[in-house]
């Protein structure tokens, strides 16, 4: 027994570490029962499925199906390696405070019981115990990663500092976090949804203005910029306007540099556009690859060229 315990506190972050061995959440027994009935503080029984509800203070808001399902057949095949953390609510009733991916997972394999730790924690404590978990080891997005700091901050009375110290962070990571909801729905959604990085998120938080910052979060999508790029757009973006940067990305386009195709080719182009009466671009990469395209102005247009290649 002292084994699996040891080992689960140094698999754990510091911050939940610290709170599953306080004496006013962790009550250790060195007597255990497997009836769930006669279950003990600190001990690791099978609870019956159907006795464990769902944590109300998950931080999580949605769970990837594929990732699910691929831990259901992992959990088919190798079983639960890691229990579950629940708290005793009353007779044969427990509420899980960590490990709600294995608990679902566990439910989809069809599992009927789960190994399970179990501890005692009101419901603040229960709340610092699944935030912290969640943040330290499970994959959240960059936004809920900053929900479940505000919670700490609001729900646990907690200071940026005592936050800190709890997710074995650095404050100023922490306050970069925070810093994401203050921007637009939109772009939060932008962030949870992968179409820009925090990196991004963090050069636009740097834009006083709202609707500026939707502005340039639109451009940066439409034009798949950097966070270089979008840096350099931010910073040069109170004596600029917003068309101002548009016009100047789209002369950017216009400006590239094609390469210079060798003499045999310019000869093969030039046939090319005196045998179809319109401009032909030729383009041949280093390896010989290559394509030509033939513009037309009307549907007679691209008649005419199917004529002349017997289409």
């Amino acid at each position: 027994m002292s084994t699996v315990n040891n080992t689960k506190k140094k698999a754990l972050g510091r911050g939940l570490g610290a709170l599953l061995q306080s004496g006013d959440t962790d009550i250790t027994s060195t007597k255990s029962s497997t009836a769930a009935g006669n279950t003990t503080a600190g001990s690791i029984p099978l609870l019956d499925i159907s006795q464990i509800e769902a944590n109300p203070f998950q931080p999580r808001t949605h769970f990837e199906e594929e990732a699910l399902l691929e831990l259901r057949d992992s959990i088919k095949e190798h079983g639960i390696i890691q229990p579950v953390t629940v708290r005793k609510l009353g007779y044969d009733k427990f509420q899980l405070i960590s490990g709600e991916r294995r608990f679902r997972a566990s439910q989809l394999a069809g599992l009927k019981q789960i190994p399970a730790y179990i501890r005692i924690a009101n419901d603040q404590t229960m709340l610092e115990m699944a935030l912290v978990e969640n943040i330290q080891r499970e994959n959240l997005d960059a936004i809920e990663v900053a929900i479940s700091y505000q919670r700490l901050i609001d729900e646990c009375n907690l200071t940026q500092e005592q936050l800190s110290e709890k997710v074995a962070k650095q404050r100023s990571t922490v306050t970069n976090y925070l810093r994401l909801l203050k921007l637009p729905a939109q772009i939060q959604m932008g962030i949870r949804d992968g179409v820009i990085s925090m990196g991004h998120a963090r050069a636009l938080i740097n834009v006083g203005d709202k609707d500026k910052q939707l502005e340039l979060y639109n451009i940066t999508v439409e034009n798949e910029l950097s966070v270089r790029s979008i840096e350099e757009l931010v910073r040069g973006e109170k004596p600029k306007t917003v068309k101002n940067i548009k016009d100047e990305l789209d002369q950017q386009k216009k400006t590239v540099k094609t390469p210079v195709l060798p003499t045999e080719y310019v000869v093969i182009q030039n046939n090319l556009k005196q045998f179809f009466s319109t401009e032909v671009e030729l383009s041949v990469s280093r390896t010989g690859k290559g394509r030509i395209v033939l513009p037309f102005e009307s549907e007679q247009d691209l008649k005419i060229i199917l004529e002349m290649l017997n289409l």
